[in-house]
């Protein structure tokens, strides 16, 4: 894909072009999934719901602080996606928006999003782990590249380097990582939102598959359903440390949990997720 000028596109400028979804009519939305292989990626539709709900609300002072999510089927990249929006309450405080992304007339992601106004009210956090920080650490796709049986490093618009890499030995159920946008974004505080619940969904089913040793070619993995509140308004122009854990995987089904925190140690959101984990055929 190129830009008018003939020069390639970055990722970061190609996912921003795939949350600037058509509106054919009032709270129908139109998305592009992009070009690519397999299936898609449920961070982006999460994203492009994200924005399709924040699009129907009229005031922009009403922030996105919780969103749930199921996965009903996989989507692909050579058809559209379709959002549809229902305008579930729009109270004093608090705005509900339910979103279905459909393709092929099928329902493939189904989200519950609430916006409120800001507050002044009760504040307190735990503290940020300790970690090391993200310069020195080498970026995850170049030291994935390096795994028996995995691809050779693929660009993204998240920069990530994990603290606690991946290995093919089973290791602790826990994971620390650090991203980063590859890119400036908008001053929109829409697409800030969006683009956290983008990142919140890599990494961290693979959480779950840590204590079992499983290669990467020979798992599946597939999101079930996927949870995000966020705590303080979205301004994501500086590294993020993402910090998950898995208390408890049974028949086939892994359950991470996770917490992003601003490199200043301000707790940005908190994060689950259940999945399939699954040996392959």
């Amino acid at each position: 894909m190129t830009a008018e000028d003939g020069s390639l596109e970055s990722p970061l400028e190609q996912l921003l072009q795939q949350l600037d979804l058509e509106e054919p009519e009032a709270d129908h939305f139109v998305g592009d999934p992009g070009e690519g292989e397999g299936r898609l990626f449920g961070g982006m539709v999460a994203a492009q719901c994200v924005v399709a709900a924040g699009r129907s609300i009229a005031d922009p002072a009403r922030r996105l602080h919780s969103l749930h999510a199921y996965f009903l089927r996989t989507g692909h990249h050579d058809s559209p996606l379709r959002f549809e929006v229902d305008r579930v309450r729009d109270g004093r405080s608090f705005t509900t928006r339910h979103v279905t992304a459909r393709q092929d007339d099928e329902a493939i992601f189904n989200v519950t999003a609430s916006f409120c106004l800001e507050e002044e009210g009760i504040a307190h956090q735990d503290p940020m782990p300790e970690v090391p920080p993200p310069e020195g650490i080498p970026d995850w796709e170049d030291e994935r590249a390096k795994l028996p049986g995995s691809f050779p490093p693929m660009r993204s618009s998240i920069e990530l380097r994990m603290i606690d890499p991946w290995s093919n030995e089973p290791s602790p159920a826990r994971q620390r990582s650090w991203m980063r946008i590859c890119g400036k974004l908008p001053e929109d505080p829409l697409v800030h939102a969006a683009m956290l619940v983008y990142a919140t969904d890599r990494t961290l089913l693979g959480t779950a598959a840590r204590p079992h040793g499983i290669p990467w070619e020979q798992r599946m993995n597939l999101s079930l359903d996927h949870a995000v509140w966020i705590h303080h308004p979205v301004h994501l122009d500086d590294w993020l440390l993402y910090v998950s854990n898995s208390p408890v995987a049974h028949g086939a089904h892994g359950l991470a949990l996770g917490a992003v925190f601003t490199r200043g140690g301000c707790r940005l959101a908190s994060v689950a997720q259940e999945g399939l984990i699954r040996l392959r055929r």
